[in-house]
């Protein structure tokens, strides 16, 4: 059995953080997610898909993502059910997501890094890592070699 889903959307607002009575952090979100196609009137429709976020993965979320935020998720669908107060059960299908990247910046909110406050610390790694500080050795040079010197 196969059960993956990748989107690439913005949120729709700011996740919601919250604690389940044994501590485990749970964040909640909701992405528009674009259709690939435009309607009869010429405009793109979206998709609003919610995402579950659990444990860690949760509160950098919650510290990190914010409303109009682009971003990828990758997990997998699921669907659960609960009695609501009227007595009726709902069903409800929701992403579970196990990978959460950060796809744009706030560029006006830059840090002396050139990072903003909103991407990912270290420890998430990606793009944004700056455990390793050092500068590129080849950046902003080009180097003269030969087919010949190339060893394939």
């Amino acid at each position: 059995m196969l059960n993956r889903v990748v989107l690439i959307g913005r949120l729709t607002r700011d996740p919601e953080l919250r604690y389940t009575s044994s501590g485990t952090a749970v964040a909640t979100f909701t992405l528009a997610v674009n259709r690939n196609y435009a309607n009869q009137q010429g405009e793109r429709e979206a998709d609003f898909i919610n995402i579950v976020t659990w444990r860690q993965l949760a509160e950098l979320c919650a510290n990190y993502l914010k409303k109009g935020r682009l971003a990828a998720v990758e997990g997998r669908i699921q669907t659960r059910s609960y009695e609501n107060q009227e007595g009726k059960k709902v069903y409800v299908t929701e992403v579970v997501a196990e990978n959460v990247q950060f796809l744009d910046s706030n560029r006006e909110n830059r840090n002396e890094f050139g990072a903003s406050p909103y991407e990912a610390p270290a420890a998430f790694g990606g793009p944004n890592d700056r455990r390793n500080n050092t500068p590129d050795p080849f950046a902003g040079e080009t180097i003269d070699i030969s087919d010949d010197d190339l060893p394939f």
